[in-house]
């Protein structure tokens, strides 16, 4: 903005008399124009004077541009809006505005030529000011300079300066909105330190570790914003969960408002592949694991991974995670390979009456801390042998608490037996607001109260009544631990036990970690209870180390490796084995094969996979194994982000619909798009099943018995006959689960389709959101790179938009209960009010920007003809008319 303001002041005092053009006498870049402008005005002159016999005298030369119009040519190249402008610039320098649109016999005699002519018209246009405020020019001037001293700040810092600039290597302006927006006016030491170290001011990777989550991430986001606002780059924020990206689109929602950046969310169905190209803004995209990898793929494909500044990756130890740490890493190899004081925590076990504080300084790990006193009566002993009651209550409702629970069934069970014993004045707490969510759960569940399966609107309305303190306590499973930040004072593990497995040191440490959050508790508790038989065993899982975190890309008979090796030839990184063992070197298996390639090398690996592939007719080779290229059905699987081990069975299925596919009903286009992983997840109610089939019409009976789906096998199943036939039961359980989607678009109600199938609210919301509705997109990509299947683009994009209206229609309700979350009669709307507020904002400067863009490009093509061959065939036809 500097920059350009500068050029429009230097332009203001540019003179007419000014040669702004000097020896390049061309504003086309090509001075043989003019040489033919002249040659036509000399044959336009001279036509003239042989029609006026000789009387030349006469004759006034502003010769072919009179013809033209210069009236006419100026307002081809200037604004109507700039003519007040020029005709005051000309009254201020004595010259008459109207000289150039009067008649021939008041002009004068001298010969003015097409270049000067043409001279004068740009440098009118040029002219022109800026329509900007002096305000807002001051105002963005003042940032940019202050952004400048920043950028120079971070370019010469040492280790001996404690402060990068006004704010961390930001503006003082970022400063004031950690202030306003978080409550955040000065960071801890540990943050400070690990802001300043050399290897983050020397932009190498950094790696930093806390027990609990004492800040972690806000040190994250200040690199973010240095990397948005100072080096001009977009970023990519790594998160593992749905909910958590969620969060944190909310969180940073406020800063890209008021620091002009977006905040892009890729996660489930949202994300576009690749990103938007944007000139004047850059954006940080918040994506879950899957979604990063493919946006990286993107990024790579069409040549921007340059745009990238800063990756982040939140929970990195799920790198040992199965397939998701497989996707890490191979995300972080690709992305390496191309760019070549905390809150105080304790913790402690329970076991009968006694509280021991973990100390690993001490030989038996434990130290005696104190003896919990509780009156119980004996009906309540009975009923809590463990003092949960007691544990709870210490804390409640002035604090939060967390009870996690080995089971669901125990989670529920602990829950009704806590409100069973408390006491009035814990139910009393925030009574009204109690009410109100009890309503708002009733009525989002179409009359029927939750269970421990919920929906996702349920669970955002539990986790913001917990976090507005409406909540106090929550019961649950480990599963909460990384799903949801949901930060409390103490945290109690009912048992170390996940179902029947004993917990793994990972799994403890999350769950204690909700404890003590920063910025909420100045002091975080986890107790963990033990029966004397577990004692020993628990020594380990709170003393010991972390487990080893090892690689995952030859879990599930190397699907990790296979994916990686066909996504690198795809997007041509690798075309020979010897480049696929030297990008190999940037990944952890590499650093690892030794423990986890025992029986055979890291090149054999590679070659396997290869052969394998290759049996996938996924890539090919030559003989010798070089010259390695990705087909159309690979090219598709990766774009597709489809799973390579089924890739070749969508694409039979796909093809084989394509001979007698049904349109007069989405059922067909449903099935097809069935995800196969959720088969071995539903076992279906054969009387239900053959309920539903009778209900379908003739046509679509017909086309259930053409994928292998006949109503004589379910009415034997039904009836509990055996069934001779031998039917694929993967085909028979994908119709199934399509008949449920094809209700649910049937009557968007997802209440009711789960009654009519006798299943859980939670499971067909996943199924219809969380895979069909995002696997539908996948497909989508897949059949890009194949044209035989092209019938399917359109009608699968029409499916992902019906869909898209039954998530829509489950969610009906969210938007009244978000009203009544911030509604004036329910109580304050400073918080809930203002992020309505910026979400709607966001939005109206997304589509701005997109307009935006839009202009500049129609301002890019107009420059383009401006110098183009075909502006000068143009001006040539306007010559000889």
């Amino acid at each position: 903005m500097f920059d350009s303001l500068t050029l429009v002041f230097r332009l203001q005092f540019c003179s007419d008399s000014e040669d702004l053009f000097a020896d390049y006498d061309s504003f086309l870049e090509d001075s043989s124009l003019l040489a033919k402008l002249d040659d036509a005005e000399q044959n336009e002159r001279q036509r003239a004077t042989d029609q006026l016999d000789g009387k030349h005298d006469e004759v006034l030369t502003d010769s072919i541009l009179d013809a033209i119009g210069t009236r006419n040519l100026w307002r081809t190249y200037r604004p109507a809006s700039c003519s007040s402008n020029r005709k005051s610039e000309t009254r201020r320098r004595g010259v008459d505005c109207r000289t150039d649109i009067k008649p021939r016999r008041r002009l004068t005699r001298r010969r003015r030529s097409v270049a000067d002519q043409l001279k004068r018209t740009m440098i009118g246009n040029a002219v022109v000011p800026a329509g900007v405020s002096r305000t807002a020019a001051l105002k963005e001037t003042v940032v940019s300079e202050e952004m400048s001293v920043a950028v120079q700040a971070m370019e010469t810092v040492s280790t001996e300066t404690p402060d990068l600039g006004p704010f961390y290597g930001l503006p003082t302006r970022v400063k004031d909105l950690m202030m306003d927006l978080r409550g955040i006016s000065s960071l801890y030491d540990w943050q400070q330190t690990c802001l300043n170290l050399d290897c983050v001011q020397q932009r190498k990777n950094l790696i930093y570790s806390l027990p609990t989550s004492g800040g972690k991430t806000l040190v994250a986001e200040i690199l973010i914003l240095r990397e948005l606002l100072c080096r001009k780059k977009d970023c990519l924020f790594i998160l593992p969960y749905i909910s958590l990206v969620q969060e944190k689109v909310r969180g940073l929602a406020s800063f890209g408002l008021e620091l002009d950046f977006m905040v892009e969310e890729y996660a489930g169905s949202k994300g576009r592949f690749p990103p938007v190209k944007r000139r004047n803004k850059k954006s940080v995209y918040v994506a879950t694991i899957e979604k990063a990898h493919s946006l990286v793929n993107s990024l790579i494909d069409t040549s921007r991974l340059e745009d990238l500044g800063l990756l982040v990756v939140d929970e990195l130890h799920m790198l040992g995670d199965g397939s998701r740490g497989a996707v890490i890493e191979m995300t972080l190899a690709k992305i390496q390979f191309m760019s070549s004081k905390t809150t105080e925590f304790y913790q402690f076990v329970k076991v009968n009456d006694t509280i021991y504080e973990v100390d690993p300084k001490e030989e038996n790990c434990f130290k005696f801390s104190r003896l919990l006193s509780f009156k119980y009566s004996s009906s309540m002993q009975k009923m809590d042998p463990d003092h949960i009651i007691a544990l709870v209550t210490e804390v409640i409702p002035t604090h939060s608490c967390l009870v996690f629970c080995p089971t669901k069934k125990n989670s529920e069970n602990v829950a009704q037996m806590i409100c069973r014993y408390l006491k009035e004045e814990f139910l009393q707490h925030q009574e009204a607001d109690k009410a109100m969510l009890l309503r708002d759960l009733k009525d989002g569940g179409n009359g029927s109260w939750p269970t421990t399966t919920l929906t996702s609107e349920e669970r955002r309305l539990l986790e913001e009544a917990y976090s507005r303190g409406t909540l106090c306590l929550l019961t649950c499973t480990s599963t909460l631990a990384a799903g949801i930040n949901l930060p409390a004072r103490r945290v109690i593990l009912r048992s170390p036990y996940v179902a029947s497995d004993f917990l793994k040191r990972s799994q403890y440490k999350q769950m204690v970690g909700r404890a003590g959050r920063a910025g909420i508790d100045s002091v975080g508790e986890s107790i963990l209870i033990l029966q004397d038989k577990d004692r020993s065993t628990a020594k380990s899982l709170v003393c010991a180390p972390m487990e080893n975190c090892y690689s995952n890309l030859m879990m599930d008979d190397g699907k990790g490796i296979l994916s990686l090796i066909l996504s690198l030839v795809g997007l041509n990184i690798a075309s020979s084995l010897q480049q696929l063992q030297d990008f190999l070197r940037w990944t952890l298996l590499f650093v690892q094969q030794q423990h986890l390639c025992v029986h055979k090398s890291l090149t054999e690996v590679l070659q396997q996979s290869l052969d394998f592939l290759k049996d996938k007719d996924l890539i090919t080779a030559e003989l010798d194994g070089s010259n390695l290229k990705v087909t159309r059905l690979g090219k598709a699987t990766y774009k597709g982000s489809v799973d390579l081990t089924l890739s070749d069975l969508l694409y039979k299925d796909l093809s084989k619909g394509l001979e007698g596919l049904l349109l007069n009903s989405y059922l067909h286009l449903v099935y097809l798009v069935t995800p196969y992983d959720l088969v071995p997840q539903c076992r279906p109610d054969w009387m239900v099943y053959f309920r539903q089939f009778t209900l379908l019409s003739a046509a679509e009976q017909k086309m259930s018995a053409a994928v292998g789906v006949p109503e004589s096998f379910v009415a034997r199943k039904a009836a509990g006959q055996t069934v001779k036939k031998s039917v694929d039961q993967t085909v028979v359980t994908r119709m199934y689960l399509a008949l449920v989607l094809f209700w649910v678009l049937k009557e968007a109600d997802l209440w009711s389709v789960s009654e009519r199938f006798c299943l859980n609210r939670g499971f067909v919301q996943t199924l219809l959101i969380g895979l069909s509705w995002s696997k539908c997109w996948f497909v989508v990509g897949f059949l890009q790179e194949l044209e035989e299947l092209w019938p399917f683009r359109a009608l699968l994009t029409e499916l992902t938009r019906r869909l898209s209206y039954c998530v829509a229609g489950v969610m009906e309700v969210s938007g009244w209960n978000l009203w009544n979350f911030w509604n004036p009669k329910h109580g304050s709307i400073d918080g809930s009010f203002s992020f309505v507020s910026v979400v709607f904002q966001m939005l109206l400067n997304e589509k701005a920007a997109a307009l935006q863009e839009e202009v500049d490009d129609l301002l890019t093509n107009l420059q383009t003809f401006l110098s183009s061959e075909a502006l000068r065939g143009f001006l040539l036809l306007l010559l000889f008319h």
